[in-house]
């Protein structure tokens, strides 16, 4: 058994692909054509940027799980000239494979969703709400698409924008009040979905929007519609989960090295040690 299929095993157990939207691309992306030598290191980022290209090659990393997919419409060529294709170029050459779970990381129970909702409750995270999915909901509780948090006890937009800000560790965040008395907009009930999620979001009932970012129109139709907007940054309500994502990577590991399933794929993942970026970071600044 190859170490690649089995990582795919391990990654496949905590966000199956076929929760994925069916427009997403996630899974295997990059196959090296060999696996790097004296190598054992998972790097954990958010996107495939050449400073994490240059992170992974200076340290024994044989795979990359990155959560955005590096290849997202067809290629029609590989060059170094282009710095995405010439990342992907320099992990093959070097033997390290890359894994993206996207949108199926997104919707699967404990994923990034219900990570978010936990950070919208607050320090009140255990006894203060309760969670419902916005669109399809997958059978044997594997998850849904996107989240409606609904607090048991009210809480002020301006509050709640601070607790989203003090949870996520961020600077600043963007809120859109719905209607001009500001100190009076309460918040019951909060519609969630990572990254960009204006698609998601657009018409669900709920008293205000919580996501990464929106384009501008889509700003305007929700507030004109009665919907408060609260945006921190798209891959701000990304980033942080990787942390997470560690922790379940390496208990399934251990899970597989005490009860294989195939001693020869427990072989293969022995010794694997999962880390998150450090080169990984939000592109843009607030000066």
């Amino acid at each position: 058994m190859s170490l690649v299929r089995s990582f795919c095993k391990i990654m496949e157990r905590i966000a199956p692909l076929h929760l994925a939207e069916k427009w997403d691309n996630v899974g295997l992306i990059l196959e090296a054509p060999f696996v790097r030598p004296q190598a054992n290191k998972v790097l954990l980022t958010n996107d495939l940027t050449p400073a994490v290209v240059e992170e992974a090659l200076t340290s024994p990393t044989v795979f990359i799980v990155t959560y955005h997919p590096p290849i997202f419409k067809p290629l029609t060529s590989l060059t170094l000239s282009v710095p995405l294709q010439a990342s992907l170029l320099r992990c093959a050459a070097a033997g390290i494979s890359v894994y993206t779970p996207h949108t199926a990381l997104d919707s699967v129970t404990d994923g990034i969703n219900d990570w978010l909702c936990t950070k919208a409750a607050g320090p009140l995270r255990d006894i203060n709400w309760t969670a419902r999915f916005i669109g399809q909901e997958f059978p044997d509780g594997l998850g849904g698409q996107g989240r409606i948090v609904t607090l048991k006890q009210p809480i002020e937009l301006g509050q709640l924008a601070t607790t989203i800000r003090t949870e996520l560790e961020l600077k600043e965040v963007h809120v859109a009040y719905a209607k001009p008395e500001r100190e009076h907009t309460m918040i019951t009930t909060i519609g969630i979905c990572a990254g960009s999620g204006g698609s998601m979001l657009l018409g669900v009932d709920a008293d205000v929007y919580f996501t990464g970012e929106m384009p501008h129109h889509e700003v305007l139709a929700s507030i004109q519609s009665g919907h408060n907007v609260i945006l921190c940054g798209h891959t701000n309500t990304e980033r942080g989960y990787l942390p997470w994502l560690k922790k379940d990577i390496e208990e399934f590991i251990q899970e597989e090295l005490a009860q294989p399933t195939d001693p020869a794929e427990a072989e293969v993942l022995q010794g694997l040690e999962v880390v998150v970026s450090t080169r990984d970071e939000y592109p843009l600044a607030i000066l």
